[in-house]
């Protein structure tokens, strides 16, 4: 199969520039002037004058098909991958989780069961770490070496998730020496369920105390306590969801100091407030995620790590729950299950918010999007740019058409959207996952499991 993509902007996360690209089979094959000359019959040509040409966007942080709190995340590898390619996004690495008093192994071999014939584009794992003993430490090597290279820790969720900094401290030496990367959730667990008993004690059960119960200055103290490990373990760190200025400002000052750390942020955090939370009725509840969304005005900040270079990434945390599985939590907030839909949204959302609000220019939309994924977690340059040899994940992207985002017409499998009534300009027309198209506006060309494993490369030592 050959395809030329004629009279677009081939926009990279360092070019941007007037050229035509060749597809043949799953590859870029040639990007130059006037290819339709030389590149002899092909079967199918896209007219790309006034868009750009991009790579496929990569989210490195979903929860699909997600167990929690006796229900699953709505979306699962199907459903999510093919919501995700609506929006841009052609690969996503979701998390792994090492079920309680069992081995990374059989968690990873979960998550490959709930992938496998289902995703619709190319997917890669993390690995969520409950459990830190010698085993689980060699184990890690072992993952590695096959694909896995990051694992996941968290400070919050006591009797859950949480790992107390001595492990954690041990799976960051273990990280320095495999060429593995340790991501972490920061938030004072052990604090915050103080808080939230004593919330519910009170008779405060709404959803917006989710969020007074999660004070951002508990993300902050956490995100530096964690910095600090990795400091003296000489390892580098990768924090998830930054929603909070306090934490985005100890990743400055680490930066500063030469500490080996990256951030992401996600639409929530950039697009949402507080506000979202006295919505009429339990419509808040569609708002409750952790990191809970914080007060106008702290988007400035993260929008400016964005540009500045101090956050990396943006990826979605996509955790979708259904307006029923939400009402788990009515008369009591803490058992609203955790998280909201995004991966249809977030590359559209960054467009309308950064490039046309002029906050930065195309080719840091193009790092943030997917290029820094793909280098931060061992898949660039097979993805995460337009180059000869590259997969030919790209987006045809139109920089102006508009989007008018409802739960009536979006493709993921969940009964509301975060930005309902919402306009964005910015979207793609055309969609390929190696080499195929698999959306063509708003119509679905691609195949259920046509979407494979991707084993990514260790870290450079």
């Amino acid at each position: 199969m050959k395809t030329l993509i004629k009279n677009g902007t081939v926009a990279t996360a360092s070019d941007l520039y007037k050229a035509d690209v060749l597809i043949e089979g799953e590859k870029v094959a040639l990007i130059g002037q006037d290819l339709a000359s030389r590149a002899g019959a092909v079967d199918r040509t896209v007219d790309a004058t006034g868009k750009l040409v991009m790579p496929g966007g990569i989210d490195p942080h979903t929860h699909l098909d997600m167990p929690f709190g006796g229900t699953y995340s709505s979306d699962d590898f199907e459903t999510g991958t093919r919501a995700a390619a609506f929006g841009g996004t052609t690969c996503v690495i979701d998390f792994a989780i090492q079920p309680s008093g069992g081995s990374l192994r059989a968690g990873l071999d979960d998550w490959h069961k709930k992938a496998e014939g289902k995703a619709c584009t190319d997917y890669g794992f993390h690995m969520i770490v409950r459990e830190l003993g010698p085993e689980t430490l060699a184990e890690m090597d072992a993952l590695v070496k096959d694909g896995v290279p990051s694992f996941k820790v968290f400070t919050a969720y006591p009797g859950v998730f949480l790992v107390d900094d001595g492990l954690i401290f041990k799976a960051l030496q273990r990280s320095r020496d495999n060429g593995g990367l340790i991501a972490v959730h920061c938030e004072n667990g052990p604090v915050i369920d103080i808080l939230v008993q004593q919330a519910i004690a009170r008779g405060d059960t709404s959803p917006r105390w989710h969020a007074l119960t999660r004070p951002p200055r508990l993300e902050g103290e956490a995100t530096g306590r964690v910095i600090a490990l990795a400091e003296v373990a000489g390892a580098p760190i990768y924090i998830v969801h930054v929603s909070a200025a306090e934490a985005l400002a100890e990743i400055r000052r680490a930066k500063e100091r030469g500490v080996g750390v990256t951030g992401e942020t996600c639409p929530q955090y950039l697009c949402l407030s507080t506000e979202n939370y006295e919505e009429p009725g339990f419509d808040g509840a569609k708002y409750v995620m952790s990191p809970p969304l914080r007060e106008k005005g702290n988007e400035q900040a993260l929008w400016a790590g964005l540009k500045l270079g101090d956050l990396s990434t943006v990826a979605t945390d996509h955790c979708p729950f259904t307006l029923k599985e939400k009402e788990l939590g009515k008369g009591n907030f803490a058992k609203i299950p955790n998280g909201a839909p995004g991966l249809e949204m977030r590359m559209s959302l960054v467009w309308d918010g950064g490039v046309k609000a002029g906050r930065f220019d195309v080719n840091r939309f193009v790092e943030v999007t997917s290029t820094a994924a793909a280098k931060t977690f061992g898949l660039y340059p097979k993805k995460g740019t337009v180059a000869p040899g590259s997969d030919a994940d790209l987006v045809v992207f139109d920089p102006d058409k508009e989007i008018r985002w409802s739960a009536k017409s979006h493709h993921m499998r969940v009964d509301y959207n975060p930005y309902e009534g919402r306009v964005t300009r910015g979207a793609p027309t055309h969609v390929f996952s190696r080499g195929q198209l698999v959306v063509e506006n708003d119509k679905w060309l691609g195949k259920t499991g046509a979407g494979r494993f991707q084993k990514r490369a260790a870290r450079q030592r």
